[in-house]
């Protein structure tokens, strides 16, 4: 028996409803009397919203009510708020200007799809028909979709009075001075233009959401598939409704995957609190695919200006890093986030003494972008790997050999890197050299010219990745956990983070078990649901296992700790000559040991207690953790171009990854697949693009190109943990490592792989219509590039 694995059992509990349809979904529930709701969305980019007419909705048989902006004001529902504003080195808040961001609009549109009205109705069906028929005016006014534009003199402006410039902050960090001090002592200068595309998330389930009123409690619930619960019930009690926060309840039954997305707080989601209160009945709503890319949260895009400067024995000495951040048409819960708290990656594990960046948040009419899975983690990793390959090209040096020079030694830790991070462990060169010799890197040369004589273009991308999981310092991220017994000895494990995919269940119930000695299926974990756990911060930022698993590690040692004092009384033995091991208490010198279940009964049978101790053995545990991790990784990419095509074949992915002590393998894994998976996407396919007029363009399936299965070759994975002493687990997180490193270690391989034909720069997502087009530029300039290896 392990410690975290109980009695061996393996696999996933919660796989078996999931595979059998069985799950419990927000679409599987169905409230009594509910009606339907159907959200009447702008086909403008930007205008001027005139007159609503309901009337011909209102004769569609089931129509209960239509509501519009105007409703909505009047009853004082508050906009959403931005509550993950930027932090600066000393961990204060930057504030940003925040114009209202309203669940509908009120007198003017700013995005395709934003909410004009909504109409309720008997059936979903309905709803639908009489929405196609309320009639809106619109007085139709110039857009601005690309951030650049956007603050260019003359652009159209969003908010004339709050934001004239079509800029909600700029944000800046990291020494001026000694940035210019590196750029005058460099030698070499490598310089960097990176436009970032916009993603979407695209969970398999989409977004759902159900209203509940109790006119008796006065009581609203909202039942949503939701990564933070708890978090979200404080945003809809203080900021939206203006209730104490014990007058809003939210419940996540099984969630179809997050990624950030569903961490969000939507129109949506108060539409459906709102119509049922006003109406005394439930109301729930569904996203329909296509309604999906319009009115879900995007993610990523930045238009990037950076460099680097090195000395002549190619020392880093300095990066500067310049950004424009299209936030959207509104700054959405979450979105001035990722251009900005997650810019310490930029320093990567690298001895760089001098970083200094500098945001810009920009509105533009189209949708809100918000967290995707990394925040902000991807993108800054992105632009600083980019800029070291470009400088190896440049400078006619290997690209592993310039990074394993610039890579801080394991006996500098812990090492403070002058930029928002103090990495704690981690031995990052010997992740590189792990991989390198895992992808064969010195035969490569050979590889290549093999593929050259196929008429292949073989590439060969490498990036280390590093990232802050656990929460920031200064902005602890306290988690809390319960344990409850019963007098069969079954165990409650009721905890405040949330899985939507992850398998929670399985590996908090292996840890409980492993810890107190019983078989996993005794344990039961509970979460989202705020009525059951009161407290939580949810899931986000890699952080379950490390504080979610933390605080349940604590609440067992009490509970253990509370079982030494009982099976003490039984066995006549001092309290401290009591032992537990692997589901027996044992004291030196007593007569006999008791097994955990045993002393469960004992704790449940009060008058065979000693008077000073309370019965039962529930306990409750918070944990907060002193310092963030760094989980870290050096991803190698090889892959392979068709020129005449542009399309582009991975025929290797290594990935050697510090993820510190892991306690679920398979999970483990899982995490890291999945996310190298939604990296390539962005990589090879996925973009959402708007034209002119803010008219999105990639409005489904067949425009945004998911990747299919066969296009996500599996990854050979090497784990070479350094556990961290900042949680009693030793775990670092892995739920973001697989994208972070994937978006440069496959563009590094593309460059790399067409740089013989002149190829130097290519932006996201690298389709084969792109690189084809690369080509042909690069043949009629008539540069011809000679291979830097």
């Amino acid at each position: 028996m392990s410690r975290f694995g109980g009695h061996g059992h393996t696999g996933r509990v919660e796989d078996a409803r999931f595979i059998t349809g069985t799950g419990r979904y927000v679409d599987d529930i169905k409230p009594a009397g509910a009606l339907h709701m159907k959200v009447v969305r702008a086909p403008y980019g930007h205008a001027r919203l005139g007159a609503i007419d309901g009337a011909a909705a209102s004769a569609v048989p089931g129509v209960v009510a239509i509501l519009t902006g105007a409703d909505l004001a009047a009853d004082g529902v508050g906009a959403i708020p931005c509550v993950s504003l930027p932090r600066r080195a000393d961990f204060s808040v930057q504030k940003v200007i925040e114009p209202p961001h309203r669940a509908m609009a009120v007198d003017t549109v700013r995005m395709v799809g934003e909410a004009v009205a909504i109409v309720l109705a008997e059936t979903a069906e309905g709803a639908r028909d009489a929405a196609d028929t309320v009639e809106v005016e619109y007085d139709p006014l110039p857009a601005v979709v690309s951030p650049a534009r956007a603050v260019a003199e003359g652009a159209p402006v969003l908010w004339p009075r709050e934001a004239p410039g079509n800029v909600s902050f700029r944000y800046e960090l990291g020494d001026a001075e000694r940035w210019r001090a590196a750029e005058a002592a460099a030698a070499h200068m490598t310089r960097v233009s990176l436009s970032i595309n916009r993603v979407s998330a695209n969970p398999m389930e989409p977004r759902i959401a159900i209203g509940e009123y109790d006119r008796g409690t006065r009581r609203m619930t909202l039942t949503v598939g939701h990564q933070m619960p708890h978090q979200i019930r404080n945003v809809l009690a203080r900021r939206i409704f203006d209730v104490p926060e014990a007058a809003v309840r939210v419940v996540s039954p099984d969630v179809g995957g997050g990624f950030g997305l569903k961490g969000g707080l939507f129109a949506e989601d108060i539409l459906v609190l709102w119509a049922a209160r006003r109406l005394g009945r439930p109301v729930k709503w569904l996203c329909e695919r296509s309604e999906a890319f319009i009115s879900d949260d995007h993610a990523r895009e930045t238009l990037v200006e950076a460099a680097l400067a090195l000395d002549a024995e190619g020392r880093f000495l300095g990066i500067r890093y310049d950004a424009l951040a299209n936030l959207g048409a509104c700054v959405s819960l979450r979105g001035a986030h990722p251009p900005t708290n997650n810019l310490g990656s930029l320093s990567g594990p690298y001895t760089t003494p001098a970083i200094r960046a500098d945001v810009r948040g920009v509105f533009t009419n189209t949708r809100p972008t918000s967290s995707y899975r990394g925040a902000g983690r991807p993108e800054a990793t992105y632009v600083l790997e980019r800029l070291i390959s470009a400088a190896a090209a440049e400078t006619g040096v290997d690209a592993f050999d310039l990074r394993r020079k610039n890579v801080i030694p394991p006996e500098a830790m812990p090492y403070d890197t002058g930029f928002l991070f103090v990495y704690d462990s981690g031995d990052f060169g010997r992740n590189m050299d792990t991989a390198r010799a895992l992808v064969d890197w010195d035969g490569f040369p050979a590889r290549r010219a093999e593929a050259a004589a196929r008429g292949k273009r073989r590439g060969l991308g490498i990036a280390n990745a590093i990232e802050q999981a656990g929460g920031p310092v200064g902005n602890p991220w306290e988690e809390r956990a319960e344990l409850r017994f019963d007098p069969s000895g079954g165990v409650a494990a009721l905890v405040g983070t949330m899985s939507n995919g992850q398998g929670h269940e399985s590996v908090f119930a292996r840890l409980v078990a492993g810890r107190l000695g019983i078989d996993p299926a005794r344990v039961t974990v509970r979460q989202g649901d705020t009525d059951v756990s009161p407290f939580g911060r949810g899931s986000f930022g890699s952080r379950s296992m490390m504080t979610g698993g933390s605080a349940l590690e604590r609440a067992c040692d009490k509970v253990i700790a509370k079982g030494c004092r009982i099976a003490a009384a039984l066995l006549q033995a001092p309290a401290d000559a009591v032992r537990f091991d692997a589901g027996t208490f044992a004291a030196e010198g007593a007569a006999g040991t008791l097994t955990i279940d045993e002393v469960i009964r004992a704790a449940f049978n009060v008058n065979g207690l000693p008077p000073d101790l309370e019965g039962g053995l529930d306990e409750i545990a918070t944990f907060t953790p002193p310092a963030p991790t760094y989980p870290n990784a050096c991803h190698i990419c090889e892959l392979e171009v068709d020129p005449d095509t542009g399309a582009v074949e991975i025929v290797r992915y290594v990935i050697v990854d510090d993820v510190g002590a892991v306690i679920d393998h398979a999970g483990m894994e899982g995490q890291i697949q999945g996310g190298f998976a939604q990296g390539l996407g962005q990589c090879l396919s996925e973009s959402v693009v708007y034209d002119e007029d803010g008219q999105i363009l990639t409005g489904s399936f067949m425009d945004y190109a998911m990747p299919r299965a066969d296009d996500v070759p599996a990854t050979e994975l090497v784990t070479q943990g350094t556990p961290t002493a900042n949680n009693p687990l030793g775990a670092k997180g892995a739920g973001e490592a697989g994208t972070i490193g994937a978006l440069p270690a496959i563009m590094n391989a593309i460059i790399d792989a067409l740089a013989p034909l002149g190829v130097t720069h290519i932006d996201m997502p690298a389709t084969p219509s792109r690189i084809w087009e690369a080509i042909q530029s690069a043949k009629n300039t008539g540069r011809d590039v000679a291979p830097t290896r």
